[in-house]
């Protein structure tokens, strides 16, 4: 099985997680319970591809507590009690730790499931969405947690990880990309393509990792290497920055912005989150608020 880049780099320690130093940095509340021992019932809440999937791996693999993992768009009520047949058992005896993956998609049911053993210890859960928490979770259950916000990865905090994709693609290189006769191909990128890449990512650390390894794959064998130009980077990246979701909250985030800068005049607002809405394809939610300013703020 080919696992995909950013599996296969996927940070083993919290130190070497990229970005989240609002959270991570070795003075801050979190890192210091985490190092603790004593974990808490934590939701994280985030952009795809911000590290919370990676950081609660490595809480629940250094907690020395029984670890499960289950993921929201799979599991069912029947999953979860399977979970907590363990509870008081030897298989428990450590105490039970319960990973679940999109929280989100679990129904209210399958989440008031969990509340008496998060309630009395004997489960500790770690949860986490891409979806406001407010919204998508049960009050409950929201009550016996801390949520956590994850944010996107800035183009600084991306480099370091493309530049580490990108080393551990040059040593395996000689498996994917052999010449005729067997001699390894040597992969180089210019610096500016790499620039380009973090930028492009949109904070989305996963999508970065991705498309560096569609373009290594991708790079065609000339003058005995492979070289990763600035052009086939913006071949891979098109459109791949763009946050939007046409139900969601960065749907409602955008369009309340246009008609706020088309109510504040202020012309260049207003033509970005346009054009943001345009590129999205939601040509419908655009006009719609066009009018609506029309009538609402400049005909009243």
């Amino acid at each position: 099985m080919n696992e995909p880049l950013a599996q296969r780099l996927r940070p083993k320690t919290l130190a070497d997680v990229c970005g989240q130093q609002h959270l991570l940095a070795p003075d801050r509340v979190f890192r210091r319970t985490i190092e603790s021992g004593r974990i808490p019932n934590m939701i994280f809440y985030g952009p795809s591809g911000t590290g919370k999937t990676t950081v609660a791996r490595i809480i629940a693999e250094n907690s020395g507590m029984t670890l499960y993992k289950l993921n929201g768009t799979s599991c069912g009520t029947g999953d979860i009690k399977a979970v907590l047949k363990d509870i008081g058992t030897l298989a428990g005896a450590g105490g039970i730790l319960l990973y679940l993956d999109e929280i989100q998609y679990l129904n209210k049911k399958q989440q008031q499931s969990l509340l008496e053993c998060i309630e009395d210890g004997s489960v500790t859960l770690i949860a986490s969405t891409t979806e406001n928490p407010y919204f998508y979770i049960y009050n409950a259950l929201l009550s016996r947690c801390t949520v956590f916000e994850f944010k996107s990865v800035t183009p600084a905090d991306v480099v370091p990880a493309v530049e580490r994709g990108f080393r551990l693609l040059e040593e395996e290189n000689g498996t994917p990309a052999e010449l005729a006769d067997g001699e390894q191909v040597p992969v180089c990128m210019d610096e500016d393509a790499c620039a380009y890449l973090a930028e492009s990512a949109g904070g989305d650390l996963r999508k970065a990792l991705g498309c560096l390894d569609f373009a290594v794959t991708a790079a065609p064998v000339e003058n005995g290497e492979k070289r990763i130009t600035l052009d086939m980077i913006r071949q891979v990246t098109r459109r791949t920055a763009m946050r939007y979701d046409r139900e969601g909250d960065d749907h409602y985030d955008i369009v309340s912005a246009y008609q706020k800068s088309m109510r504040g005049s202020d012309p260049d607002a207003a033509l970005h989150y346009l054009a943001r809405l345009l590129e999205a394809g939601d040509l419908p939610s655009a006009c719609r608020r066009l009018m609506v300013c029309a009538c609402e703020d400049v005909g009243l």
